[in-house]
């Protein structure tokens, strides 16, 4: 990243500090560069900004849920939506909540997957319209990728 997202990536891992418990990393990666440690957050307050924004630096944020409503409400409660993650063994209920999610891209059982075929990118804030494939000229529509592994 550049010395610009450097810090714009810093300020969210010490606004995230505030929010939720650091599990891992949160440190820069030697003395030259703009290279952060993997970081990871867990548990964070309600209206976290590091839940509610897109960071685009190498930091995760992991928060529990009791209902399977609550985790859609709270996936959806952004003005973001570029991707989401469902993992489950149950298929159905992967389908189902994948059709719930507000994002451009939804994965199953596997992270972020880019292909040349299939279109990319976000709802909301995240972005209008679509790259690659056949979407990637309709500039004003909003498909959904579901990738299940």
């Amino acid at each position: 990243m550049d010395p610009h997202q450097y810090k714009r990536v810093s300020s969210y891992i010490e606004q995230g500090k505030t929010e939720a418990q650091l599990l891992t990393g949160g440190e820069p990666i030697g003395d030259k560069g703009c290279y952060f440690k993997p970081t990871v957050f867990f548990d964070s307050v309600p209206d976290a900004k590091i839940e509610k924004e897109e960071i685009f630096g190498p930091v995760v944020l992991v928060n529990t849920f009791k209902t399977e409503a609550e985790a859609i409400h709270r996936a959806n409660d952004t003005e973001y939506a570029l991707s989401a993650s469902v993992f489950t063994q149950d298929v159905n209920r992967a389908m189902r909540v994948c059709k719930k999610l507000q994002a451009g891209t939804v994965q199953v059982n596997c992270t972020i997957k880019i292909e040349a075929q299939v279109p990319f990118g976000g709802f909301k804030k995240s972005g209008l319209g679509r790259e690659n494939g056949k979407y990637g000229l309709r500039h004003y529509t909003e498909p959904k990728t579901i990738f299940i592994k």
